[in-house]
């Protein structure tokens, strides 16, 4: 009986192990795998043609043919970014079970538009009074132009100073410029605590809760971890680091 017992608690705590190894990326086997997939239109699964594809820990991507379909050489633990215009940007993660056979689907919410009433009177279309044109919901920063956004060079003072003055002088376009940077390092940061988070360093290192918030706080300090860091080389500077902090914290 007690042999029997033993057996079953053995083959439960293996199937256990065995489901967390197919869901933990930080239990994964990286394999390199080629993924087929194809990018539609949520609404109504119709194809996105020339959809960009962006592989977040190598920085290098594809992008969709006529019919929406790519293919992508990755690692079965990694995230890409997808972008396309009149689209809202969107990340997916590669299967870990994926092994290149079939075409992974991966669909994107268009880009819904507010539009204020329109009053029409004869031949002439005319927009009432008192009300706005429209103005897009939720229109990701990359799709909203903005002519001041890089800095002219010096000869564009003599062909076209108006531009060149407006760029440094005008205190709405300093602002206006102030205004996107924060945004770009907003979102650099949402891309990069995908890699390095509070639950990754406690798995690595085994440390609590607590101890991780001073382990992150010490190793923020360093300014070792650029934005553009991959997945790993965010895990390898945990670990080298983590030895280096507990030196330091025993002397």
């Amino acid at each position: 009986m007690r042999i029997i017992t033993f057996t079953s608690l053995m083959l439960l705590t293996f199937a256990w192990l065995s489901n967390q190894a197919q869901t933990d990326p930080l239990l994964v086997d990286p394999i390199l795998v080629r993924l087929k997939g194809r990018v539609v239109n949520a609404a109504d699964s119709t194809a996105i043609p020339y959809a960009n594809i962006v592989n977040h820990r190598t920085h290098s991507g594809t992008i969709t043919n006529n019919d929406g379909y790519f293919t992508l050489d990755v690692l079965n633990i990694d995230s890409l970014l997808v972008t396309s215009v009149g689209y809202q940007k969107k990340v997916i993660y590669v299967p870990h079970s994926y092994m290149g056979q079939e075409v992974v689907t991966f669909f994107m919410n268009p880009v819904s538009y507010a539009v204020g009433e329109v009053e029409v009177k004869g031949d002439k279309p005319k927009v009432a009074e008192g009300l706005g044109t429209g103005k897009p919901v939720d229109i990701p920063i990359e799709l909203r132009g903005d002519a001041f956004n890089e800095k002219p060079p010096i000869l564009a003072a003599l062909f076209n100073p108006i531009s060149f003055w407006q760029y440094h002088l005008s205190q709405r376009e300093r602002e206006k410029r102030d205004v996107r940077k924060a945004m770009s390092l907003q979102r650099n940061w949402e891309m990069h605590s995908q890699n390095y988070n509070k639950e990754m360093v406690m798995k690595l290192t085994g440390i609590g809760e607590a101890e991780a918030d001073s382990f992150m706080i010490w190793f923020n300090a360093q300014d070792v971890l650029p934005y553009t860091s991959s997945e790993y080389e965010v895990r390898a500077s945990i670990k080298y680091y983590f030895e280096i902090y507990k030196q330091e914290k025993n002397e």
